[in-house]
């Protein structure tokens, strides 16, 4: 049986979260800007597919700077994801079809939407925090309170991807 790698964690934890929020940066300043999306993880590609629009920042922006982040975290379960890589703009109607969703008519009335576009992040690097959960992390944390000792809060690693 192959053994799981931090890179197979990485890439289920983005498939597990789904939505990210994905910081750009057009290139001038320090101003980022962040906004949610719903991420289409394809491991098999090397990638992460995002829906966009033609007509918003982001993908001038992208077009811009191609260096972006994307930050996944399901605080629920305390399980949080950074990846670094690169971003670019593509019109390609068959991986629209592919994506097209039920929550993707709140932005397009239809998959046909000549503005819609593919916004495809090929990942470099990430990091990963998974703990054991809110119950189990809140038990640990109490009990290095009162022994004064560190918490075991679970993985944290860099990982190349």
């Amino acid at each position: 049986m192959p053994r799981h790698t931090d890179q197979d964690h990485v890439w289920e934890l983005i498939e597990e979260i789904g939505l990210c929020m994905l910081v750009s940066h057009d290139g001038s300043g320090d101003r980022f800007h962040a906004r949610p999306m719903s991420a289409h993880a394809r491991r098999d590609e090397d990638a992460i597919y995002f829906l966009t629009d033609k007509r918003s920042h982001k993908d001038d922006e992208v077009e811009i700077n191609e260096n972006v982040c994307l930050t996944f975290a399901d605080n629920a379960a305390y399980k949080y994801v950074s990846v670094s890589g690169t971003a670019n703009v593509l019109d390609d109607r068959p991986r629209v079809e592919e994506l097209w969703s039920t929550a993707a008519r709140a932005f397009w009335e239809s998959k046909d939407d000549p503005n819609i576009r593919i916004l495809r992040v090929r990942p470099a690097t990430a990091e990963f925090w998974d703990s054991p959960g809110k119950i189990v992390t809140t038990v640990k944390m109490v009990a290095a309170a009162v022994t004064g000792s560190r918490p075991d809060l679970g993985a944290n690693r860099k990982v190349v991807l």
